[in-house]
């Protein structure tokens, strides 16, 4: 969703450096692109350390998921091509899903800002999974809430953890350069800078490969 739908970089990264400031934690917007797409639980074990007690880091989580609804809200921003693709595939028949590292509640918050939430048929969160990406669990299980078998599936994701995982799940993978280059994005089965050079018939001959 994040980097692929909804053009959040900005907001996300203002959110966590805010809390990691408040915890005298200096967060660079290199660290934020290095963890761009993994769960919360993860982004603040890799900045505060392992030592961090499960309380505290749903603490720094709350308030940073707090935060960026509350910077968000009213604000969302599609990137570009994105809604265009979603109704393109719909009309044609096919099935989709959103599986993303954020909470059920900014999942929501970007479908409903958008006006898209209708257009899919399963969601998969963070509070869905035990693992995050690289593991392949998200795309997985939003593949069975499809009822589609993952070689069925194609992936469209921003992020180096998130390619990783849809190679992991066996499934094919689009890869967008909105928050990292197309050398970082090198896994995935095609790489474009926007989804506006995405069309219907590319998804299908991907498939069909």
């Amino acid at each position: 969703m994040d980097g692929v739908i909804v053009d959040s970089f900005d907001q996300h990264f203002q959110a966590w450096q805010t809390v990691f400031r408040r915890k005298g934690v200096n967060f660079t917007v290199e660290d934020f692109r290095r963890t761009f797409g993994q769960r919360n639980d993860t982004i603040i074990r890799d900045m505060m350390g392992n030592a961090i007690s499960r309380d505290e880091i749903e603490a720094v989580n709350h308030d940073k998921q707090e935060m960026y609804r509350e910077i968000a809200e009213g604000h969302v921003r599609a990137l570009p091509g994105a809604i265009e693709l979603i109704k393109s595939l719909k009309d044609r028949g096919f099935k989709l899903a959103v599986a993303s590292s954020g909470p059920p509640r900014n999942i929501e918050m970007v479908l409903r800002n958008l006006n898209i939430d209708r257009y899919f048929d399963a969601v998969v969160s963070a509070d869905d999974v035990t693992e995050g990406k690289p593991n392949p669990q998200c795309f997985l299980l939003a593949a069975r809430k499809l009822d589609v078998a993952p070689e069925g599936c194609i992936v469209i994701e921003d992020a180096v953890a998130g390619v990783a995982a849809c190679k992991n799940a066996g499934m094919r993978c689009v890869a967008v350069t909105t928050t990292h280059p197309s050398d970082k994005l090198k896994q995935a089965d095609l790489i474009v800078d926007s989804l506006k050079k995405i069309s219907v018939s590319d998804i299908m001959r991907l498939l069909a490969d």
